[in-house]
């Protein structure tokens, strides 16, 4: 298995190396194109998972399967132009997993014949990639993660763990699709706690050290990160900014934990990128996505990192600490 040092040093220079790639291919080999809205590096660890389901079903690289990756490093308008180099490729299937609703519109809009396999943290018939959950219809298919209980879960974990808190900040980017459900599914489970939430937009990482100084200013108890690209493509940095502003927060994937955050709970990292890619593998096994019902999440972890407990000084209650899946000490 490559490891994640030699699969950021293998992709390192692609940008370049691509169209040599390209040519380099076997006759007839099907190459899966991977279009990712985020950095090479947080990229890697899925790849290993996609690249790892597809060997254990009988794909291998460079003997019956490819790779083409195009990915934008944090450059959200890159990945229109990326999404239809993967189409002039003729890729197999347009693994548009990671990324969220930007990178999925980027690929449906390049090709309606392609097949695509997306990952989407709100209702992807909502958003319009697919005519029903069930029935997809088109050339797409693929997962959908939060929903509104999850979000509700996700305020009470955060009050439990900071109850002492007079109110949370909700990191948002108030343009984003559907946004308002996401906000409005927040507000509910704080009224319901009798806690207040302040909304906190960003349209850009260029915002973030304005909105994070605005959050130290008004001293808020505790964070809320939206399931957005926009953050997940920045979660170190947004990690390193709660730390800096000494304020608990909870996101829905691990990364952030892992990176200095408090916690987290959403769908499972390792079970989302599993299930996708043996979409893939069923479309490269001549499936078709219409025919190929978009999964809904069904394994959830809580994460919780004690080192940052500690350094904010927070002693984390029995009832968090019994039902955290991971503890990082």
């Amino acid at each position: 298995m490559t490891s994640r040092r030699e699969f950021i040093t293998l992709l390192g220079g692609a940008a370049a190396a691509w169209p040599m790639a390209a040519r380099a291919q076997q006759p007839g080999v099907p190459v899966v194109g991977i279009l990712y809205g985020g950095t090479t590096e947080r990229l890697a660890p899925h790849f290993t998972a996609l690249r790892q389901t597809l060997n254990e079903a009988g794909y291998v690289e460079g003997r019956n399967v490819a790779f083409e990756y195009r990915v934008a490093e944090n450059h959200v308008d890159r990945l229109p132009a990326l999404a239809m180099d993967l189409v002039q490729r003729r890729v197999a299937v347009i693994f548009a997993a990671f990324g969220g609703a930007a990178v999925a519109f980027a690929a449906k809009t390049a090709t309606s014949t392609i097949p695509i396999v997306f990952g989407s943290g709100v209702d992807p018939v909502d958003l319009g990639l697919v005519d029903s959950l069930n029935r997809p219809g088109g050339n797409m298919t693929g997962m959908t993660a939060v929903t509104d209980l999850v979000r509700s879960k996700q305020v009470e974990m955060l009050h439990s763990a900071v109850p002492g808190a007079a109110d949370f900040a909700f990191l948002a980017s108030l343009e984003a699709p559907r946004t308002k459900a996401d906000v409005d599914d927040r507000e509910a489970a704080a009224r319901a706690l009798g806690w207040q939430m302040k909304v906190f937009n960003a349209r850009n990482e260029g915002d973030f050290a304005t909105v994070f100084a605005a959050m130290a200013e008004q001293r808020v108890g505790a964070l809320l990160i939206q399931d957005f690209g926009l953050f997940n493509n920045h979660s170190a940095e947004l990690a390193a900014l709660a730390v800096s502003i000494r304020v608990p927060m909870l996101s829905t994937w691990r990364e952030f934990v892992a990176a200095g955050g408090l916690m987290s709970y959403g769908p499972s990292d390792s079970e989302e990128d599993r299930q996708m890619a043996l979409y893939v593998v069923r479309i490269l096994n001549g499936e078709k996505p219409a025919d190929l019902p978009v999964m809904r999440s069904t394994k959830f972890e809580f994460v919780l990192n004690l080192k940052t407990a500690k350094a904010l000084g927070l002693t984390m209650p029995p009832s968090l600490l019994a039902i955290a899946d991971e503890v990082i000490e």
